[in-house]
């Protein structure tokens, strides 16, 4: 069974721990269903099979510097949230450790060679919210295609 993180001060030990190059977020029903399957994902937009899970990167940018891992990952999470409704019931983000193979159509990393590491809660999700809307950027927002047209 797969454990659950359920703040941030969590993932962020998650990610010291492990030095956070390799993590990654991904969001869908789980594990289990994407490795029993054909452990790929496909494009939304032609249906094409994808080399590896599509996923988003956890790590450190240099040019972050000392600012707050826990901001860091916090946007991270925000910026894909919206994918838990996109996707459909039973869709909740968990961290893995996996190698990128190539790059989807979004630019997102393709992992292979996946390794769970834990669910994440739906607290962390509204904890990282809270962060973010903390920062009073007007200019900034999740990664949402879904908006007025």
């Amino acid at each position: 069974m797969l454990p659950t993180v359920k703040d941030l001060a969590e993932l962020t030990r998650l990610f010291e721990a492990d030095r956070g190059d390799d993590l990654y977020v991904r969001w869908s029903r789980g594990p289990e269903i994407d490795l029993a399957d054909s452990r790929t994902s496909r494009d939304g937009l032609t249906g094409i099979s994808l080399p590896g899970l599509s996923a988003n990167s956890l790590r450190l940018e240099p040019w972050w510097h000392d600012r707050s891992l826990r901001l860091w990952l916090a946007r991270r999470l925000y910026d894909y949230e919206h994918l838990q409704d996109l996707r459909g019931p039973g869709v909740r983000p968990w961290v893995l450790r996996g190698r990128e193979i190539a790059r989807g159509p979004d630019n997102e990393p393709l992992v292979v060679d996946v390794e769970p590491l834990a669910w994440v809660a739906d607290e962390v999700l509204r904890e990282a919210r809270s962060l973010v809307d903390e920062q009073g950027s007007r200019e900034w927002g999740p990664l949402d295609r879904r908006g007025p047209r």
